[in-house]
């Protein structure tokens, strides 16, 4: 999310970074880049308005002109508008009530909802170790019963049956009733989506709402549809009293209008992103950070949760002390590396938080990515134990076999070999305590070189 006007800022800041002293010409044409680069990511005229009003106050007073590095001072106040605009802190799930919290879920058809709810599930049992209970009162679309009952064994939650036969508000209150005499900390209550907000999808959701007395009530918009995005919850807002917003589809959208409307319109915190259909691909939502990724800065702090959450913390010391003992970096651990980066959203989403490394992002195709991954591991898995521990005895025959066993070529195989010998340099260098120069490496030598990169 947000590459093009990542882009398209950072290069207009990069202009004025390194100015002596700001004048109100030179702010004034920073500014108007900055304008057309909010209008190209499809943010709401109201919102560009104020947010660069806001900016040019700020710029032009007094907190510039006695900053002694003035380029960086107006850069540190387009990052603070940025986040004030999407809403300061990360607005978190209001759970701490008499149990079991209801959260109910609404939105239009297509905006992925009832994906998001297993999401949501999954999230709150795994971070906050909650016991959840779903269930569907979307009685008009014929799947969408059985798609929550999928989706929740996949996550592990329980799952609450209905029939299409059943009025929706009974739905809600029958799962209510059960989660009460079963102890479960949140039930989550599924509401049937439109193609479009119409009074009868209105009635039918403030009914559910006023039965079941819901402690979050989360609109799920898709963030392709930008500004719309925002009017769209903005006019449900108006009918049903939202608590929050849950953007989806985030890793298809280059632009970023959404993120940055939502709040200023609809007085309501963004609190999650959905970013690929993948059931853990649900974070939540930090505007501060989001600012930093917008203009280059990276966002470290959910790098290191990310690595907290989804790496094998046994699987990485085990390795870390073989490689100080002298071991080498086999094709067994490039392996396990690989899949490490995968469990964390794949390379582009780990790029897209280091600092300095969102240029390099924008040049990673994710999808060629996945499916190279996936031709990778399957040229290790053919491989005999041996020969992972010890490449250098890969060859003639050995590769054919090689390229044979996992419907790939010879070439292919060269090109990984070679990859990996650099990656066992890099490694080296890291156990001499060359980490600035392993670091140097990544992002100019073998990332550049991956498959993957466009």
């Amino acid at each position: 999310m947000f590459e093009n006007l990542s882009e398209r800022l950072q290069r207009t800041l990069k202009s004025i970074r390194g100015q002596g002293r700001l004048t109100e010409e030179n702010v004034k044409d920073a500014l108007r880049e900055v304008r057309r680069a909010l209008l190209e990511a499809d943010v709401a005229l109201e919102v560009i308005k104020l947010f660069v009003d806001r900016v040019q106050v700020r710029a032009v007073g007094q907190e510039v002109s006695l900053s002694l590095t003035p380029g960086q001072a107006f850069i540190k106040i387009v990052k603070d508008e940025l986040t004030a605009v999407m809403g300061e802190a990360n607005d978190g799930l209001k759970l701490n009530v008499a149990p079991p919290a209801v959260i109910l879920m609404a939105g239009l058809q297509g905006a992925g909802k009832t994906t998001t709810v297993g999401k949501l599930a999954r999230y709150l049992k795994e971070r906050e170790k909650k016991k959840v209970l779903v269930v569907s009162a979307d009685v008009y679309r014929p799947a969408a019963i059985s798609q929550l009952q999928t989706v929740a064994q996949q996550v592990g939650a329980s799952f609450h049956p209905s029939t299409a036969q059943q009025k929706p508000v009974d739905i809600a209150l029958a799962a209510l009733d059960v989660a009460r005499k079963q102890f479960y900390d949140v039930l989550i209550v599924d509401t049937a989506g439109r193609l479009h907000i119409d009074s009868e999808m209105m009635k039918e959701a403030k009914a559910i709402h006023a039965a079941i007395n819901p402690i979050e009530t989360l609109f799920v918009v898709d963030a392709m549809t930008g500004q719309d995005a925002a009017r769209t919850a903005k006019a449900f807002n108006e009918a049903l009293p939202l608590t929050g917003v849950i953007l989806t589809k985030t890793d298809g959208d280059a632009r970023g209008g959404a993120a940055l409307s939502l709040r200023e319109l609809t007085g309501k915190p963004i609190k999650f992103l959905g970013a690929g259909e993948k059931l853990d691909a649900l974070e939540p939502f930090h505007p501060e950070r989001m600012a930093s990724r917008i203009l280059g800065m990276g966002d470290v702090l959910s790098l290191i949760e990310q690595v907290e959450q989804k790496v094998d913390r046994a699987e990485a010391e085990k390795l870390a002390k073989r490689l100080q003992e002298g071991d080498s970096f086999t094709f067994e651990d490039f392996k396990s590396q690989l899949q490490q980066i995968q469990k964390m959203g794949g390379v582009f989403s780990l790029l897209d938080k280091l600092p300095g490394m969102s240029g390099m992002a924008q040049k990673v195709d994710a999808a060629q990515g996945e499916k190279q991954f996936k031709r990778i591991e399957a040229m290790i898995n053919s491989m005999t134990m041996q020969e992972r521990r010890h490449p250098s005895i890969i060859k003639g025959s050995r590769k054919r076999r090689i390229a044979l066993g996992s419907g790939t070529s010879v070439q292919e195989l060269n090109r990984l070999i070679k990859q990996f010998e650099e990656m066992q340099k890099m490694m080296k260098s890291m156990k001499k305590g060359g980490m600035q120069k392993m670091m140097r490496g990544m992002a100019g030598g073998a990332m550049g070189k991956m498959p993957f990169m466009r």
